[in-house]
């Protein structure tokens, strides 16, 4: 194609992704109150509070453009796809749909793992502190933005696995490489555990900085297994 056809497809494209996210975050809307006490769970019996007038509409908006960008992400990874797949070689080609469903599948799993095990954590460890000398009321906005930076944060740092085993793939780094540097992964993970987490509790930090070093073992293991395979 010449340039301004590349361009102008690409101007389709995110135009198509715009409006998918816009779509879907409409359609969260309609049913935010159901999401939101979804979110909701890991509190268990805490109560919340509108502490401002339109605080809840204000986070409902910002709560399905979370979820709405979310629920697009797949047609989003597709319209990418269609724009970068004729220009890649077929090595690249073969790579690259396994390498986005397991991204899916992960990102998914991350945000599973945060609402089920770091969400509860983080609460129980700040409802506990101070328990006898203040009462847990919170600011509707507030836990929501934790929970959703939280859930997001965890989702990317799930990603680790795709990424080892793209970099390998393309013969950037091998499995030995990365299994001799663990040290500095450990190190990075725990760093990474504190800047992710919103409420900066060391459980929570602990709970996530396990994760990401586990989740760089498997992605070792599966990139020497890729290798074996091409081989």
């Amino acid at each position: 194609m010449p340039l301004l056809e590349h361009l102008e497809e690409l101007r389709q494209r995110v135009l198509k992704s715009f409006l998918a996210v816009v779509l879907t975050a409409a359609a969260c809307l309609l049913l935010i109150k159901p999401i939101v006490r979804i979110l909701e769970v890991p509190a268990g019996s805490i109560r919340f509070l509108q502490v401002a007038p339109g605080e809840f509409l204000f986070v409902s908006i910002k709560v399905a453009g979370y979820a709405g960008l979310t629920l697009a992400l797949p047609y989003l990874l597709y319209q990418t796809l269609a724009f970068v797949i004729p220009g890649l070689t077929k090595s690249e080609k073969r790579l690259i749909a396994p390498a986005v469903a397991g991204s899916g599948a992960l990102f998914i799993a991350g945000l599973a793992f945060a609402w089920w095990a770091l969400v509860p954590a983080a609460l129980t460890f700040l409802v506990s502190y101070g328990a006898d000398v203040v009462e847990p009321i919170w600011s509707i906005e507030r836990y929501l933005d934790f929970v959703i930076l939280l859930m997001l944060a965890t989702g990317l740092a799930f990603q680790i696995p795709v990424l080892q085993i793209i970099l390998g793939a393309l013969g950037i780094l091998k499995w030995q490489s990365m299994l001799s540097s663990w040290r500095v992964v450990v190190i990075a993970a725990a760093i990474a555990g504190a800047v992710l987490t919103p409420s900066t509790d060391p459980i929570t930090m602990s709970l996530l900085a396990t994760a990401i070093t586990a989740l760089f073992l498997i992605g070792v293991g599966l990139t020497a297994l890729t290798d074996q395979l091409r081989d």
